[in-house]
């Protein structure tokens, strides 16, 4: 998959012995921004004070950068440094974390598993894109090793978690804030980017704990995103799901923000499902009116995620509770191994394409 002047995300690296600094991939090297266009914003070790400056500098760069890697290469070529020699970083410091539910496929499935015989969605579900409060404090850099969380399992019953999961998710990283009490304008004048996201999950202990307020200690332990953030403007978009009934007018869709882009789910280096993201029932504009509707704030650095991924396919399930039917249906690996769950040791890969370009990838190994 491409890496070229079409794809250029950009990430946070280090050289050994030196600090932090912003870059872009191409190819398998990392293009040394401070360097190479002279400009100090790119010397922080976040993305930060560079996503806040706005669609018009976001814009005016990434044509800066294709030109010059495009007809400017005998300056550029020192400045290229090789993945192999580089560190890579946390690429955003994470101001605040919102994981919405926003596959109707997902959703269903999760309904169907644990309220069999009643309806799947809530009566909400398809009114307003659901979503709660993460921890923005446990986001971190693939390549993180997760440990396995500890909590209630039920009245009385504290231990490990039994069913640790993954999702497969994509992320939305906000570059332009807004003040408290003013909702977002449109979606590309805030959102610089999106990233892989893996929002582990405790199924056991998230079984027990979310009635009545929802997620909390199953999902607050660990996520992990990918290590490079490409830009909107790389992304091919494409019409969103329909939708029925028609949502309120603050959600009405800004354009097309379907996304058509190709997720694969790694067990060990095995693949076990291939989500779609143009499956996905609400669209990220419709994510970000939603978020700050009732006047809350966005901070630069904000990350929100789409929820898992999920097609209406078995082999598109973005999570192992689906794969697995709650452990009721174990995949099976190469070598005769089989899995509900993961298990210590297990290490879970999700990567993307969209249009031939690589969205890279985001790993984590249990512990």
């Amino acid at each position: 998959m491409s890496w070229g002047v079409d794809n250029l995300p950009y990430g946070v690296f280090s050289c050994p012995g030196q600090q932090p600094r912003v870059g872009v991939r191409y190819g398998d090297k990392v293009l040394d921004l401070a360097a190479a266009l002279h400009d100090e914003v790119f010397a922080a070790p976040s993305l930060n004070p560079f996503m806040a400056r706005g669609r018009a500098a976001w814009h005016d760069t990434r044509a800066l950068i294709q030109n010059k890697l495009t007809t400017d290469r005998s300056v550029t070529e020192r400045h290229l440094i090789s993945l192999d020699q580089v560190r890579l970083h946390l690429p955003f410091e994470v101001a605040d974390y919102v994981d919405f539910y926003c596959s109707i496929d997902h959703a269903s499935n999760i309904g169907r598993i644990f309220r069999p015989g009643s309806e799947p969605l809530q009566p909400n579900w398809r009114h307003l894109p659901v979503g709660y409060h993460g921890r923005a404090g446990t986001v971190v850099v693939s390549g993180t090793p997760v440990k396995r969380p500890q909590g209630q399992l039920g009245a009385g019953v504290f231990g490990p978690c039994e069913k640790l999961d993954v999702e497969a998710e994509l992320g939305f990283v906000v570059g332009v804030p807004t003040s408290m009490g003013s909702p977002a304008g449109a979606f590309e004048d805030h959102v610089f980017g999106v990233t892989l996201v893996n929002d582990w999950s405790a199924r056991d202990i998230q079984a027990w704990e979310y009635v009545p307020l929802g997620p909390f200690l199953a999902k607050s332990f660990a996520t992990s995103v990918s290590p490079w953030v490409t830009p909107l403007e790389a992304l091919p978009r494409i019409p969103g799901r329909e939708q029925s009934p028609e949502p309120a007018g603050y959600l009405r869709r800004q354009g097309d923000w379907g996304l058509d882009i190709a997720l694969e789910i790694l067990l060990n280096g095995e693949v076990v499902s291939r989500p779609p993201y143009s499956a996905m029932y609400w669209t990220p504009d419709q994510m970000l009116a939603h978020l700050t509707v009732n006047g809350a704030s966005l901070r630069t650095g904000d990350l929100f995620a789409s929820g898992t991924i999920s097609g209406p396919e078995q082999g598109q399930r973005g999570s192992l509770i689906e794969l697995t039917w709650n452990g009721d249906e174990p995949i099976k690996l190469p070598g005769g191994e089989t899995r509900t769950f993961l298990q210590d040791g297990d290490t879970v890969t999700i990567r993307a394409t969209a249009a031939g370009l690589s969205l890279g990838e985001v790993s984590g190994t249990v512990g």
